[in-house]
């Protein structure tokens, strides 16, 4: 009896069990077609077919927001997001003076919406065509790095083509690791401006107590507005552009949602690894998910410690805290989830059946050898794993020295033919570096720099010599002191610190760049050719993955077919819908949560201090209880938030929740502590999604922080 109930955890587990697969699957929309049958049983009132069409409602209305999701809620551009999504936004546009993440914003009018940060990006999905025969004609019969090269430059080409209409970004993506290859066509628009964010207390009420954790009551939302030029064609920010008019844009439904209702989401995941091998499922759980929190704990450290004796530190680094804290958290949920559903142990048993089966079919002499091949490339990519981290990290939560690697980098590859230069660093690229660069001083101070700086390089100072590299140590040093002495040189001689002077570095010649006598440019100079060696390395061993990981992919989708198993791709940070109901959570032995929060929480959790400061208007109206046509019809209560099994991943905040009719009920915002994990494996006993009801957003703005312009604009006028 014992094993049969191990063996239905497995499998739950793993999606096997008939009535949970259906709720899995982070769908491409050209996929739905072929779904339609479990997608009307499951509720959906709408044709599935014309999910597969991308211009058309409702996936036209959904957009991707930064690196995370929103969607067109009226014809005249309001943009639906996360306040964690804009808190860029937000924090870009906050001092001391007038702390909008703090004490939220209502725009008053259009005139008075508040510009994005300069390289905050909205984009507009218009096209999604296979490319795989293109991609792939000049890479077969080469292997790594050549086999990289030519995929790569196949993939420009066609971005090149793609991107001679003015306005459109393009990409090109790959599915199955390898085995297909799509182009995407996105409308950038690049003048988005704040007009309404609640306060801190409601936006983020709980902040990391509750980040992760159900039950939840927070207004999780922000409105942005989509401008573009008099032409009606992507602009930059000017006073006189006019709102963009979406194609289409979502309905609010004037009712909401229950338990067991139908639901259904559309976003932009950004990655998972369902797909991946089981050594890198173990990887993943016994070193790179410990080793990340640490550092990153370590990070958070230094900038509170900073924050708190200086408040304009604070508020400079609050968006860069924010992150950090909630990749802290996800990463130790996912540690978590990862071994409570014994993740290790079922993916290997799960690939030791897969090799075993595949020894049985005709398609084993060719395609064992393949998979043979890139075990042995992933063991060895584990040699230098901390090293690659440290250096990662060094360049994602640093902005001066970022900067100065990134100008380095575009002198370095302006000597190139445009066609030639690395992804990133071409002409097309130039605009958006631009705007990263003016906002430095917003997000930078020195002294917390240097202190993020010593963190992360006293770490690699106590790597094994194997790991070291020559020019790291000539410009750091080896010991404390000299990392030190280093880092107080460099600061107190660089002038990027000046806008104007990373603007001009930007359109600098190489040999310019070279003879540049700026103390951290000549930094990023010195470390730039080690940089650029291993990345040489790395690009020869993912040439040689692309290349081979389809055979991996081949077995794993015939063995997984042939068992009746979800077969989909893993998200890419590419348009997906997931659909599943409104469903409850018992999270362990006598603990189990109903799926609706309400007002009555956000009283209960209230203590006056942050996190759980909720503002005062908004507990007198609580208190006052006028909640006249927002209660719940079922319950009574005047609902905050709720719980669905959709299939999500990071990426998929501010992705709209749809009902049965493809009205707007809800705003993903967060997943449950328990399923975390579900980047790596989906286990419907736990995965749930947390979304913002949209019932408890239409009545913040009508009785607490009024906008009743906005209320009339998104077709659900105060009361």
């Amino acid at each position: 009896m014992r094993k049969k109930t191990m063996g239905l955890a497995a499998a739950m587990a793993m999606g096997l069990a008939p009535g949970a697969q259906a709720d899995e699957g982070m769908w491409m929309p050209s996929q739905l077609p072929s779904i339609g049958k479990r997608l009307r049983a499951a509720g959906y009132q709408g044709n599935p077919a014309d999910l597969a069409d991308l211009t058309r409602p409702p996936l036209s209305a959904v957009v991707k927001v930064g690196g995370a999701t929103g969607a067109f809620v009226s014809g005249d551009g309001l943009v639906l997001t996360n306040h964690h999504v804009a808190f860029g936004v937000i924090q870009y546009n906050s001092n001391p003076q007038r702390d909008l993440i703090q004490h939220g914003f209502v725009a008053g009018d259009r005139a008075q919406e508040l510009p994005a940060n300069p390289d905050f990006r909205l984009r507009v999905t218009t096209g999604f065509d296979k490319v795989t025969e293109q991609v792939l004609a000049q890479a077969r019969g080469k292997t790594g790095r050549a086999y990289y090269d030519a995929v790569d430059a196949a993939g420009k080409a066609l971005v090149a083509e793609c991107e001679r209409e003015a306005g459109y970004r393009c990409s090109v993506v790959n599915m199955f690791y390898g085995r297909d290859f799509y182009l995407v066509k996105q409308l950038e628009i690049r003048d988005v401006r704040l007009v309404y964010a609640p306060p801190r207390a409601i936006g983020n009420y709980g902040d990391e107590v509750d980040n992760f954790v159900w039950p939840r009551h927070s207004g999780d939302f922000t409105v942005l507005r989509a401008y573009v030029g008099a032409d009606g064609k992507p602009a930059a920010y000017a006073r006189e552009n006019q709102p963009y008019h979406p194609p289409a844009h979502l309905q609010i439904a004037s009712e909401g949602v229950n338990e067991g209702d139908f639901v259904m989401l559309a976003g932009y995941p950004g990655t998972t690894y369902r797909h991946r091998t089981a050594a890198e499922f173990a990887d993943q759980v016994q070193w790179r998910l410990p080793k990340s929190v640490e550092v990153m704990k370590q990070l958070q450290g230094v900038i509170e410690d900073a924050g708190r004796a200086d408040k304009q530190a604070a508020i400079r680094y609050a968006s860069q805290l924010q992150s950090l804290k909630n990749g802290i958290k996800r990463f130790s949920g996912e540690l978590d989830g990862l071994k409570r559903s014994d993740a290790v142990e079922i993916r290997r048993k799960d690939e030791d059946a897969m090799l075993a089966w595949l020894g049985k079919q005709p398609q084993a002499r060719t395609l064992r050898p393949d998979i043979d091949t890139v075990a042995k490339l992933i063991a060895n990519g584990n040699a230098n794993r901390e090293r690659d981290l440290l250096f990662a990290i060094l360049q994602s939560q640093t902005q001066l020295l970022r900067s100065a690697l990134t100008l380095q980098r575009f002198a370095h590859e302006r000597a190139k033919p445009d066609a030639d230069r690395e992804t990133g660093y071409q002409q097309r690229d130039e605009e958006l570096t631009a705007g990263m660069l003016k906002q430095v001083q917003r997000r930078y101070d020195a002294a917390v720099e240097k202190r993020l700086l010593t963190a992360l390089l006293a770490r690699y100072q106590q790597l094994p010599d194997p790991q070291r590299v020559p020019e790291f140590d000539a410009a750091f040093g080896r010991t404390p002191a000299e990392l030190a002495a280093a880092l107080d040189r460099v600061y107190g001689a660089t002038q990027l610190g000046d806008e104007a002077q990373r603007l001009h570095w930007l359109k600098a010649a190489p040999d310019e760049a070279a003879r540049s006598d700026d103390a951290l440019l000549k930094l990023a100079a010195t470390l730039q050719p080690a940089l650029l060696r291993i990345e040489d390395q790395r690009k020869e061993r993912d040439g040689e993955l692309l290349r081979l990981r389809p055979a991996y992919m081949q077995a794993l989708i015939a063995y997984r077919e042939q068992q009746g198993r979800a077969v989909y791709p893993d998200a890419n940070s590419t348009l997906r819908v997931s659909y599943g109901k409104v469903t409850p959570l018992k999270a362990r032995d006598a603990v189990s949560y109903s799926p609706l929060t309400s007002t009555a929480g956000i009283v209960e959790k209230n203590t006056g201090v942050e996190p759980f400061d909720a503002p005062r208007p908004l507990l007198d109206a609580i208190a006052k209880g006028d909640y006249d046509g927002y209660l719940d019809k079922r319950s009574g209560v005047m609902p905050v938030d709720f719980l669905s099994n959709l299939d999500t991943t990071g990426g998929n905040s501010g992705s709209p929740v749809l009902n049965a009719h493809g009205q707007l009920v809800g705003l993903n915002f967060d997943s449950n502590w328990e399923a975390v994990s579900a980047s790596w494996m989906f286990d419907p006993r736990y995965k749930r999604a947390i979304h913002v009801d949209m019932r408890y957003m239409r009545w913040l703005m009508d009785k607490v922080y009024p906008a009743p312009q906005l209320l009339k604009e998104l077709g659900v006028p105060a009361r």
